[in-house]
Formats: C-alpha cells, structure tokens, sequence
C-alpha cells in the first residue's frame, strides 16, 4: 500500500510539472486549401515515385498528436480564408471576407499574435504570399472585407509586430482608392521598421534592426510568378526567396536577444491554395513538399528546445474537392504527375514567350515539343489518338484567336496549359470537385508542450485558445 501510494504521489508530481510547463516558443503553421487528401495525396505520390503503393510519411504527418479541424463560418458552411483565417487567428467565427472582427462587422477582436506581444513574447506574422493576404492580416487587421488591401496595411503598421514576412505588400500605393496616400513601404519605415527586399537585403539590414519587413526583391521575380506571392516550388529558380528562406529568417530575428521566448505565425503554404484552385495536382503536391521542408526547420528547433516549444499546423479550409480516384477504377497513377516539370501557370508563361518569339506564329510542331519538355507527353507519357487530336484542336483554336484563357481564382492560364492539365491529371486518375473551396476536415499535426489538446476533433475557433493556454497567454474573457 505504502508503494502504491507513493507512485500515486509521483504520478501527481509529474502531471503537475507538466501542467506548469509553458510553451516560450510557438510555432503556427497554417497551410491554405490543404485538405486530408492534399496531404495523402502527396504522401502516395512520393511513394510511387520510389516505385511502390503507400505513402512516404512527412515529417509532419510522424507528429505524436494527429487530429482533424472543421472549418464552417459563422454565416456559411464553407468558409473563405478571410473568416477562417481570423477564426485561426482570434477564436472568434466571423462573416466570410471580414478579418478580425465580430459578424456585427463593427466590433474589433484581438488575435493570439497580440495576446503573445502583451505577454512580453516577441511576434512573427509571414506567408508565400502577399503580407496583408487574407490568412496573415488575420493575426494583425480589424476590417470588414478583406478586398481593402491598403486599409489592411495601415492595420499593420498600427499592430506593431517585431517581425512581418512575404511576397510583398499588395497594394502599397492604392491612388484609385487613397489618392495621394504615401506608400506602405515609407510608413513601415517611419514606424521604425526595417523595409528588406529579398535575403541579401535583409542580412545587411537585420543585424541593426528593431523591427522588421521582409519582402522579395522584386528584381528575381519569376516570369511564372508575380510580386503578389512567391514563385511556386515547383517553378522556383536560383536567386529567388522562398518560404523556407522566410521562415528561417523569421526564427533568427525572433531569437535575437530574446529572453521572453516567442510567437512565430507562418502561412507556409499560401499558394497551395493557388493549385487547388485551379487544379493543378503536381503543383499542388510539390507545394505541400515545401511545407514539409518548413516543419522540418521548425523541427530541429524543437529538437534543440523540447521541453519550451510547441509547432501547431492546420490549414484554414480545403479546397478544390481533391478526390485521389478517376473514372470509377480502382487505381491510382500519381507517378504520371513526376513528368510534369512546370506549374500550369508557368507553362503558361513558357507558351507566352513562343507566342513573342514566333510574333504569335506558334507552329503545332513547337507547341508539341514545349508539350514534350513540360509533360513527358509522347515520350514518357503515351497520348491516345483522342488526348492528341484534343489538344492539336485546342492549340488551332487557341493560336488562331478563338479561344481566350481560361481563368481561375487567381490566375489566366493558355488553353493549351489547361487542356494539359486536364490530360496529366485524368493520366493520374485524379479529379476534383469544385473550383472553390469546401467544407471538408482540413488536418492538424502537433507536437511538443501541451500538443496533446489537439488530439481528435478540433474547431477551428478552438485552435487559438488552445495554443494561448499552452503557452500561457492572457485570453480574453469572452472565450473563456
């Protein structure tokens, strides 16, 4: 009796110790779009290009604590990334398109962002891309649609976090809506920020600075991407930041002379999002390897520090219905995806330079091989009388002027890049169901100081509240 009431009285001694201990260092990771299938699907892809049926594990997917998350509004069943982001960010279910505030459209919440600055903790807020993008002005904007890209920028400068990141700041001068309004970019730099373009710029600038913007430079923009957001794995060239190069960053400037610890909140796969929209499953799935590659980084930071760190990934909707199955078969061909060596959009890009190099005289023979070099297509990959009759028909029409681009969310493709993608895809036997957003279980990897509450179903209202309790922050009384 007498040893059994003194491992009771250990047990409680550990439980205790474990209830006290509190999370210096917090790693949010929101991945945009990316459901359960966005994640599996990418798993089984690597697989099959080892030459075999399963997944090859990410590092994320090896996290202790496995859960799922809902991602309803509070006026819709399937949310946009304005009221899932703020959701994320605040604890609080919001209209679609607002950012921080009630469904009153009026009143302002604060965000886990401001609750970890007030608790003396230095904060990060970045993504792939655009800064006041709807997910990261979450964490730091009250407006009531989230189209208001300057109004959100100036909500950037107010917030004053130690450290913001991405592609760019959309909008920085918006003379159409505030004529004569100065430019984001000085603001930040009035209010004491360090404006850095790109990663040179930014080891020149950091060691000096208090506060910090990082942005890319605009000279290695990608002719497949845009200053509105980070080229796409899958297209990324020497010289060109990306989102690990952010995250890294945005780590070092957070520990510089840091005794409080930190809140880091890092839309590491912005544009994962961008592919589902428009369906672009090898993209898609090259993204969610970037995503990877990030937790890794915050990986080995928790190595370093396992008993004061905490790494929380979800994402804040689904989107595009991925289905990982085609036609009725029971297969699957995702390898087929490993010939594809471009995004759509930047095939597109590749199909545009031709139309300036031949004055818009494209031959089939040229568009052929350009179709050869970016989809294996009749080299590794067979095409059927039918797949090439489509596409020589879709080319005749496309260069004779009959046909426009096909547009989605955020990008105009060539028809000849989407009839591509139609074939790659049905090759892989997968297909989609909406052009949109869903309301499908998105994941929710954790791991570290007080991970187990994200074990099962989660809300994503929840989420927040629970990183606050886990590191100890003040929350509001109205979520209590």
């Amino acid at each position: 009796m007498k040893r059994i009431l003194t491992l009771m009285l250990m047990l409680a001694m550990v439980i205790t110790i474990s209830a006290e201990k509190k999370a210096k260092y917090v790693f949010y990771f929101i991945t945009d779009g990316t459901g359960v299938n966005t994640v599996l699907g990418a798993e089984m892809y690597n697989a099959e290009m080892q030459g075999r049926i399963g997944r090859v594990p990410f590092c994320m997917t090896s996290f202790p604590i496995v859960g799922v998350a809902s991602t309803y509004s509070n006026n819709s069943g399937v949310t946009d990334s304005a009221a899932s982001g703020s959701a994320l960010a605040t604890g609080v279910k919001t209209e679609n398109g607002a950012l921080g505030m009630r469904p009153d459209l009026k009143t302002p919440v604060t965000s886990l962002a401001v609750w970890a600055k007030e608790a003396g903790m230095k904060v990060g807020v970045a993504s792939s891309v655009t800064i006041n993008h709807a997910t990261p002005a979450a964490f730091y904007a009250h407006q009531p649609k989230r189209s208001l890209s300057y109004d959100i920028a100036k909500d950037m400068i107010a917030t004053d976090l130690d450290f913001y990141g991405g592609s760019a700041v959309e909008k920085a001068e918006d003379p159409k809506n505030h004529p004569g309004a100065p430019c984001i970019y000085k603001e930040m730099e009035k209010a004491g920020y360090a404006v850095a373009f790109g990663m040179a710029d930014y080891q020149k600038k950091a060691k000096k600075a208090k506060k910090m913007l990082l942005v890319q430079d605009p000279k290695h923009l990608n002719p497949a991407s845009d200053i509105y957001s980070l080229p796409y794995a899958i297209d990324v060239k020497d010289g060109e930041m990306t989102i690990e190069d952010i995250l890294r960053a945005e780590i070092e400037f957070l520990m510089r002379d840091n005794k409080n610890g930190f809140f880091l909140m890092n839309e590491i796969g912005g544009k994962v999002d961008w592919a589902c929209h428009g369906h672009d499953g090898a993209t898609a799935f090259a993204e969610v390897g970037a995503v990877d590659r990030c937790i890794k980084i915050a990986y080995e930071f928790y190595k370093q520090h396992p008993d004061e760190t905490l790494i929380v990934l979800t994402a804040d909707h689904e989107t595009g219905g991925l289905v990982l199955a085609n036609n009725g078969l029971y297969a699957l061909n995702l390898k087929a995806l490993g010939n594809q060596k471009v995004s759509i959009d930047g095939f597109t890009q590749v199909l545009r330079d031709l139309r300036k190099q031949t004055s818009n005289k494209v031959t089939w023979e040229q568009a052929k091989q350009a179709l050869t070099d970016n989809f294996g297509f009749w080299t590794a990959l067979e095409l059927t009388k039918d797949e090439e009759a489509s596409l020589q028909k879709v080319w005749h029409e496309s260069f004779e002027g009959k046909a426009e681009d096909v547009k989605n969310e955020y990008t105009a493709n060539e028809p000849l890049a989407e009839e591509a993608r139609h074939i790659i895809n049905t090759k892989a036997l997968i297909s989609w169901s909406t052009n949109g957003h869903s309301a499908g279980l998105v994941p929710v990897y954790a791991i570290g100081v007080g991970s187990e509450q994200f074990m099962g179903h989660n809300d994503n209202a929840q989420i927040p509240v629970k990183i606050a309790k886990a590191a100890g922050y003040n929350i509001p009384g109205y979520l209590k």
